[in-house]
């Protein structure tokens, strides 16, 4: 008897990549532009095409069973060919514009490549991207000036864009001496910062005198002043140059900073509705990878 023929739904395969790359169903959600129990249900029914299980629901954090993890890289390799013929093909909704902003130290770490790659599936598409504070960004987009950004939040929850990821805040400095100077050289932004909120509210908290020995708006700016020694600053630990060190004690431990993706009322389709998938899939596979 011969084997039977399955046509794979492509929108099934998309949700189940959403699930693994983001690790919730909640978040997957978001992506998509459905609720969570329409991606659920998905799952199931690729599942049941399938007829394996795909995903393990007996824990509390996403995990792939044994076919999940050998369906995974086959299915990003068929979404990637979908996407790469429907974007040679030029179709018109895959023209305009999509304004996007970021904080200059993501944009500079982490941006270029995704939007250099965005910018070759989709031509069509002009990118204008905003490099600002998280308070600026927030304020543009209330104001229509922006369809999605990045920005760097309290670990507030799902109340205000989509979590990308955590993360970890370090002090740094171009060597120990910054620490024997009293009070504490600090390089820092200005307000309103989230780094410099963090260093703040930790240096207070924990009872150590400082100054602001260097401050400046540019990160470009604030790495030449750790550089040349001027002081101590704060960076996220993937940004730390192996020139500079990382310091623990004395000084206190920072909160971690969240980033998330917020996008724009009315901006939920089209154009940013492609760009946010790019960022989220991208981002989200870097900093959990399954």
């Amino acid at each position: 008897m011969p084997n039977r023929l399955v046509n794979l739904d492509l929108e099934l395969l998309r949700a189940f990549v959403a699930v693994v790359e983001t690790t919730s169903f909640t978040r997957a959600a978001a992506l998509l532009g459905r609720t969570q129990p329409a991606v659920s249900l998905q799952i199931r029914r690729l599942e049941g095409q399938l007829r394996a299980p795909l995903i393990d629901r007996t824990g509390k954090s996403i995990s792939l069973t044994l076919e999940g993890a050998g369906l995974l890289p086959q299915a990003r390799r068929l979404l990637r060919v979908n996407d790469e013929i429907v974007a040679s093909l030029g179709e018109g909704d895959l023209e305009g514009e999509v304004r996007f902003g970021a904080p200059e130290d993501i944009a500079t770490l982490h941006l270029p490549a995704i939007l250099a790659g965005f910018a070759r599936s989709h031509p069509r598409i002009t990118l204008a991207v905003t490099a600002d504070y998280t308070a600026n960004l927030l304020d543009q987009l209330s104001r229509g000036l922006l369809d999605l950004a990045l920005i760097k939040r309290e670990p507030v929850g799902p109340e205000l864009g989509v979590r990308v990821w955590r993360e970890p805040l370090m002090w740094v400095a171009q060597d120990a001496a910054s620490l024997e100077r009293q009070p504490l050289p600090l390089i820092i932004a200005p307000a309103p910062d989230i780094y410099r909120k963090r260093a703040l509210a930790a240096l207070q908290q924990a009872d150590i005198p400082f100054r602001a020995a260097f401050t400046s708006p540019s990160l470009a700016g604030q790495m030449a002043a750790l550089r040349a020694g001027l002081g101590v600053g704060v960076l996220p630990l993937a940004m730390a140059p192996r020139e500079l060190i990382v310091i623990g004690e004395p000084l206190p431990k920072l909160a971690d900073s969240e980033i998330a993706l917020v996008t724009a009322r009315g901006a939920t389709d089209g154009p940013a509705k492609l760009l946010a998938q790019e960022v989220l899939r991208t981002l989200e596979r870097g900093a959990t990878g399954p």
